[in-house]
This record gives C-alpha cells, sequence and structure tokens, in this order.
C-alpha cells in the first residue's frame, strides 16, 4: 500500500463568535480524503490583530513546516508563508475585498503582505472562483497557470425539503447585512411588495429604521448554527444574496441544495456560481431587484424553472468533487517535493 501524501492545513486562529466558513470547507475536504492523506491541522498561535501578531503568526508558521509534507495556508493568513520554503507551498485565496478597503501607503502594504509576498512564495495557487483568480493576476501579475480554480464544496448539511410556495405572503431570506449586502436596495425593492423578510446578519441603524418606515415585516438573526441556518433555509420561500462583490457566493448553492429560489447579482462571482440556476439582477439597480423578486413570485414556471435547474448546479459544488481536485494538487506537489 502506498504511503499517504503528508499535508497540513494552516488555518486562521478563528475568533468566538463568527461563522467559520473557512475552516468547515477544509474539515469537509480532510474527510472526504482521509483514505488517500495524511493530514495535520496548525492553527495560528495569535488572532489576526495588527502587524506585531502577524509577525509572531509568521515565525510560528515557518517553524511548523515539515520538510517532506506540503503546507496548504486555507485561507485569510496568506502572510504566513513569507519565511516557509516555498515549493512545499500551496495558497488557497478566496477573495480580494481587503484591497477596496484600504487606500495610499496601506493599500501598498496590504497588497504586498497579503497578495504580491505570498503569491511569490507559493509554488501553487487556488482561488474559489474565477472572478477571484482574475483579481489575483490583476494585483500580482501572477502566471494564470500558477492558479488553478477549485470552487467551495456545499456543506452535505444542506438537503433538498419539498415546501409549497407562499405567494400571497413569501419569506424572502436575505443572507447578510454587510456593506456590499446594500440591504437597504433590497428594502427599497420590497416596499410595498406583501412578504416577510428574515435578515441573517446584524443590519446598521439606518436600515432597520427604514424597515420600520416602509411598514415591512422583518426579523433579524445572527450568530447562527450551521443547522440553525439550515431551518432558515427550509422555512424560506425566495433566498437573497443581491451583493456588489463576492469572491464566492455560497448561500447560491445553499438555496440550490435546499431547493428554494435565489436572487443574485449579475457581477463578480454570483454569476460563475449560479449558472442558470438564480435571477440575476444588477445590485446597483432598485428596480431591477424588485423586478426580479416579483418574476419569482408571480411565474410559477419561471420559479420552478431555476429550482430545477439548481438541482443540477449544486452538483459541481459536491464534496467529492471538490476534494478531488485538492487531491490531484497535492499529488502533484508532492512530485516536486521529495
Amino acid at each position: 500500500m502506498p504511503e499517504k501524501i503528508k499535508v497540513i492545513h494552516f488555518q486562521r486562529r478563528p475568533r468566538p463568535g463568527f461563522n467559520f466558513s473557512i475552516e468547515s470547507i477544509f474539515e469537509n475536504i480532510r474527510s472526504e480524503l482521509r483514505d488517500k492523506i495524511s493530514f495535520s491541522v496548525n492553527v495560528c498561535g495569535y488572532f489576526n490583530n495588527g502587524y506585531f501578531t502577524k509577525f509572531w503568526n509568521i515565525i510560528e508558521a515557518a517553524l511548523r513546516q515539515e520538510k517532506n509534507s506540503i503546507a496548504h495556508i486555507t485561507g485569510e493568513v496568506h502572510f504566513i508563508n513569507l519565511l516557509m520554503r516555498k515549493k512545499n507551498i500551496v495558497l488557497t485565496i478566496h477573495d480580494c475585498r481587503f484591497m477596496q478597503r484600504k487606500t495610499g501607503f496601506e493599500k501598498k502594504l496590504m497588497c504586498w503582505m497579503y497578495l504580491k509576498g505570498p503569491v511569490k512564495r507559493s509554488a501553487h495557487i487556488t482561488t474559489v472562483s474565477e472572478a477571484t483568480k482574475q483579481e489575483v493576476i490583476y494585483y500580482t501579475g501572477c502566471d494564470s497557470e500558477k492558479i488553478t480554480v477549485i470552487p467551495v464544496n456545499v456543506n452535505p448539511v444542506f438537503k433538498p425539503v419539498p415546501k409549497d410556495f407562499n405567494k400571497e405572503c413569501p419569506v424572502v431570506l436575505q443572507i447578510g447585512a454587510a456593506e456590499n449586502k446594500i440591504l437597504s436596495h433590497l428594502i427599497n425593492a420590497i416596499e410595498n411588495i406583501r412578504c416577510r423578510l428574515v435578515i441573517i446578519g446584524e443590519p446598521k441603524k439606518h436600515d432597520l429604521d427604514k424597515l420600520i418606515s416602509c411598514n415591512i415585516e422583518f426579523t433579524v438573526k445572527h450568530n447562527l448554527s450551521t443547522e440553525d441556518l439550515y431551518r432558515e433555509y427550509v422555512n424560506s420561500d425566495i433566498v437573497s444574496f443581491v451583493s456588489t462583490f463576492e469572491g464566492f457566493g455560497m448561500p447560491i448553492i445553499e438555496a440550490n441544495s435546499v431547493e428554494r429560489a435565489v436572487i443574485t447579482s449579475n457581477i463578480s462571482s454570483m454569476p460563475e456560481v449560479a449558472g442558470d440556476a438564480a435571477s440575476l439582477v444588477n445590485p446597483y439597480d432598485v428596480k431591477d431587484i424588485r423586478e426580479g423578486l416579483l418574476k419569482i413570485i408571480e411565474n410559477d414556471v419561471y420559479r420552478d424553472q431555476l429550482i430545477i435547474n439548481g438541482r443540477e448546479n449544486k452538483k459541481r459544488f459536491a464534496g467529492e468533487t471538490i476534494a478531488d481536485a485538492y487531491y490531484e494538487i497535492y499529488k502533484k506537489m508532492t512530485h516536486k517535493i521529495r
């Protein structure tokens, strides 16, 4: 029996109360590949706070790298490979949104620490979407052949549950309340549409005030477990994920898996992830969002077709498929480090 490939997953130190999406993704990959790969996990010793903690995480990672093992940095802490041996390293980049939040010298420093330096110090890069791959190339000038697009696997918790669509007062499940989710546009779009809005996240005060002034029935929930989130999908009629920027867009696939109609954006990575299994709208155009929602509510044939398309679309993101893609990367890397 051939010796198993050795892989160390280097992960961020997770913060209490946050949704550990990156960690759950790679936990599933380890489960799928347990018969082929000998995995271990190294969690950063410090939270990613400021440059001092980054420095110590870099030192720690260099000391914990093993000569004959693949070091796979699974996301967010890209910079920890700066003192590691390059030929052993796989780096996964989920998105480059952090670049949009910085300006001037700080943006240049962030670009070097999170993108240019780590990309240069990696033998291979994976991104979760073609959109993110193109961003990495834009910011770093990296050769396209050094980057492999491997999407995110859908959690097997998200299973189909049949539900009669409530045309009289549909439950609209809004995933996320961060700035890029532009909740205010959704609020304006559903004004005078009879529905109940369930928001997963923590809306800003001005969004809450707007909901009240528009007399929209709503509920806010946050810090949900995966199982609790799944139940919200099950109870919904429409899943809303109209965002201005996403590295991937997992709620689209989660909605497909539960078999709920989904509305999402026609920009960034979302069309790539959704294919023909979502209503694609312009996130900056309230009228377009409203028309997309009304089409789902009023057009039974269209809505049913979205759900049928979703059943097929979710197959692209099955755990086994994603794990096999990583296995091919690990096999190629093993030949280089031995």
